[in-house]
């Protein structure tokens, strides 16, 4: 990856919806060189896609936590249990696997506090092998989803 493909890569993160035309005026080439070296980064799976950012209060989502969770098991069988359970709720829209403990950290979204509530309840504590879930409530996006520092 050379200095343009990353001016090329900062530039899509700004605006995932420039045209190829004015993606290449913005890195100094042509229509034709951009447009290879774009579809290069996407088959090389450095662009992973395109999509548009959407505000959780506009769209119903008011409430936010962050779930840390321990599993009782670690073993192969037990993760892969967990994770897939894990991809099946929308609500959480974002999940990590830690080193250490707690074992996962899973970013919620719901309509509010009742919303979250019954989710932790119903789903949440139902995951296969939870020993612990332990959540906060977020206050503030600080650093909502910063651009990779690209370049």
């Amino acid at each position: 990856m050379d200095r343009t493909d990353k001016k090329i890569l900062a530039e899509l993160q700004l605006n995932g919806r420039l045209s190829i035309t004015e993606l290449a005026e913005k890195v100094g080439l042509s229509i034709s060189p951009c447009h290879r070296r774009v579809k290069a980064l996407e088959e090389s799976g450095a662009i992973k896609g395109y999509r548009a950012e959407l505000d959780p209060n506009l769209v119903g989502f008011e409430f936010s936590a962050i779930v840390f969770i321990t599993l009782k098991e670690g073993d192969k069988q037990a993760v892969e249990k967990f994770e897939n359970a894990v991809i099946d709720i929308p609500q959480i829209i974002q999940a990590q696997r830690l080193f250490g403990e707690p074992d996962y950290l899973l970013h919620v979204v719901a309509k509010d506090l009742p919303a979250f509530q019954r989710l932790y309840d119903e789903k949440l504590s139902a995951i296969p092998s939870v020993q612990r879930l332990i959540s906060t409530i977020v206050m503030k996006d600080v650093v909502p989803e910063r651009l990779f520092p690209i370049g």
